[in-house]
This record gives C-alpha cells, sequence and structure tokens, in this order.
C-alpha cells in the first residue's frame, strides 16, 4: 500500500496530478469530485464561500472531472456555484451534469418511484424539453459546452431511446461532447447505446450498496465507464456518521435511522480495522476499493471541509495488494445491510 501526500511543504493544497482513467474515451482523474453536497438542503444548510472553496480545492488536488445536475438546489444552485468556481479554469476539468429532475415551471412531473420516505420524485426526460435543459444549464456553468451529460433518471412515461436521441442532437450541436446515463439497467444501457454510444454510467456502488453484476458485464462489453455515486454511502462509509441532523435528506433513507444506523456502524467496524492497520482513513479505503473493481471506474466522492476532499482525492494513490481485497471481499460478503438501499 502506498499513499502520497497532495499537500505543499508550506502546509497549503498544491496542484497534484492524479492518475487518470478513460470513460468511454474521455480522459479525467481516476477520482472526480461530487459537488451535490454543495447546495442546502442536501446535508443541511451550507454557504455559497465555502462552496467554491470545497471545488477550488478538489480542482488544486487534482480532480478533473466535477459532477452536478440541474436538480441540485433550487433554480439550478449546484450549476451555478460551479460556474463562477471555476472562472478561469474551465479548460482544467471536464464537467458532467444531468437533467429531468426537479423540473421548470410548466413542465409536466412524471413520478420516478425510489426506496426514499418521500416514495417517489418527479422527472420529465421527454425529448422536446432537452435543449432548454441544456441551455440553461450552460448558463448556470458559464459554459459554451458538456463534457459530459446525462438523464438524471429514466423517464417511466417516456421512451428512453427517445430521450438518448435528444442528447446525441446536443452532441450533434457541439453543446455536449459525451452521452451519459445515470440510474438505468442493464437493459436501458444496451438499447441507449445502440441509439448512441456511451462514455460512462452513474450507478449506486460502494462497500454497502453492491453493483448489478449485469449492469457492470454489459458496461464491460460495450466499453462504458462507471461512475460510482455515494461511493462513500452517503458518507456512512467515512466512519465518522451517528446521526444525521435537521434538513440533511438522509432523514429520508432508512439506513439513516437511528436503529439502523447504529447496527451499520456496528457492523462496518471490521473494515475500519482493515482502515487503520492500513494507516489510512475509512473513506480512502472504500474509495480506493472502488478504484480497484475495474479499470474503468471513477467513483465521484463529495464533501465541504479542504482537509477530506483532499484526503479523499489521495485514495487514488493507495494500492492494495489481495490479500486485503480478499480479506475485505470475506467481511463485505458476510455483512448485511439494515435500511435497503438509498434510492
Amino acid at each position: 500500500m502506498t499513499h502520497t501526500n497532495t499537500q505543499s511543504s508550506t502546509g497549503e493544497p498544491s496542484p497534484s496530478a492524479l492518475p487518470t482513467r478513460s470513460l468511454g474515451g474521455l480522459e479525467v482523474s481516476a477520482l472526480g469530485y461530487g459537488a451535490m453536497v454543495l447546495s442546502p438542503g442536501v446535508y443541511g444548510e451550507v454557504d455559497d464561500e465555502r462552496g467554491e472553496r470545497a471545488l477550488r480545492t478538489a480542482v488544486d488536488a487534482g480532480a478533473t472531472i466535477i459532477d452536478t445536475s440541474d436538480g441540485y438546489g433550487a433554480d439550478g444552485h449546484n450549476e451555478r456555484l460551479i460556474g463562477r468556481a471555476l472562472r478561469g479554469r474551465r479548460e482544467q476539468v471536464a464537467i458532467a451534469t444531468k437533467f429531468g429532475f426537479r423540473l421548470p415551471e410548466g413542465v409536466e412531473p412524471h413520478p420516478f418511484p425510489t426506496g426514499y420516505a418521500f416514495g417517489e420524485l418527479a422527472v420529465n426526460g421527454d425529448p422536446r424539453h432537452v435543449r432548454g435543459y441544456a441551455e440553461a444549464s450552460l448558463r448556470g456553468l458559464e459554459t459554451d459546452y458538456i463534457d459530459l451529460y446525462y438523464p438524471h433518471f429514466p423517464d417511466p412515461q417516456v421512451p428512453f431511446e427517445e430521450t438518448v436521441g435528444a442528447v446525441a442532437e446536443l452532441i450533434e450541436a457541439g453543446l455536449v461532447r459525451h452521452l451519459g446515463l445515470s440510474n438505468v439497467t442493464a437493459d436501458q444501457l444496451r438499447a441507449a447505446h445502440a441509439v448512441h454510444p456511451v462514455a460512462a454510467v452513474q450507478i449506486e456502488w460502494s462497500m454497502w450498496k453492491p453493483a448489478d453484476p449485469q449492469m457492470l458485464a454489459t458496461a464491460r462489453e460495450l466499453g462504458v465507464g462507471l461512475v460510482p455515486w455515494s461511493p462513500l454511502g452517503a458518507g456512512f462509509l467515512t466512519g465518522t456518521v451517528g446521526q444525521v441532523g435537521e434538513g440533511d435528506f438522509r432523514q429520508n433513507a432508512p439506513r439513516f435511522d437511528a436503529a439502523n444506523l447504529k447496527a451499520n456502524n456496528d457492523r462496518f467496524a471490521p473494515v475500519r480495522g482493515i482502515a487503520q492497520e492500513l494507516g489510512i482513513t475509512p473513506a480512502q479505503l472504500a474509495l480506493a476499493w472502488l478504484l480497484h473493481q475495474d479499470p474503468h471506474v471513477v467513483p465521484i466522492p463529495g464533501s465541504r471541509t479542504p482537509k477530506h476532499i483532499e484526503e479523499n482525492l489521495a485514495a487514488a494513490h493507495v494500492k492494495l495488494d489481495a490479500d486485503v481485497l480478499a480479506r475485505l471481499e470475506r467481511i463485505l460478503g458476510e455483512t448485511e445491510v439494515e435500511g435497503g438501499t438509498l434510492l
């Protein structure tokens, strides 16, 4: 196991080259940055100054892909925050954003069922709206192109190939460079790929949420990259979550109710023990484990704290030997998580 520091000799963050990986031809750092945590109403309140500082820290520490969505925060808040933070640095990063969730006025909501306490989300993947979604995102992000554009959820009321076809038109027009998919099945991935090559698919995947084997096999067959969302289990795998507070979306996730959270923390103690043995954080172990699953995996952890952002991205330099990986597989295979999935 090796672990490379990402700070300069003065203790200040310094630009740090991370290993790179390919997402269907889009070359990015092996670990990206998930910006959802920077909008209010996700993990409680947060101010924009702190959010911009977090984004600059991520880029300084080597992240070359920033992930967001038009649905994070009210009125495109997350995208606008990124647009401001990346002024003068746009060419240093690939921007990935998603559409069709948290709809603008006048767009009909279509229910998408979830495992959260509120039961469903409102989505709309009608191809007539897709260019408008993209143009709004481009304005918020202060850019003239999106590197990786995802339908956030497949719309149950719209043929998925039609939504994908609308993104393909944006690629032809030069507004988007690569097509991504999010929260889809393996069959939907295959159908979309037949319409236009898919660069990456976002899936919930972490130590406490196994990936669908059929999805993994299909992505590998088609040469599609994998972008695990919630790679730290919505913060659980950091080993620091004892409760969730007011304004935290995890209050809607059964895994985080008091009884389940205590049980899950107890059951993951052996994993945290391995991190301690290796001299790394539990979060670094969780991210390094994902990176060892496939050479085209690019997790997108998010944090508001510069120190944690730097630590997370440094996991791209962590090497796990075969014995450690085997021990982890044995522990994870025997560990039952209480509370269903996050989605």
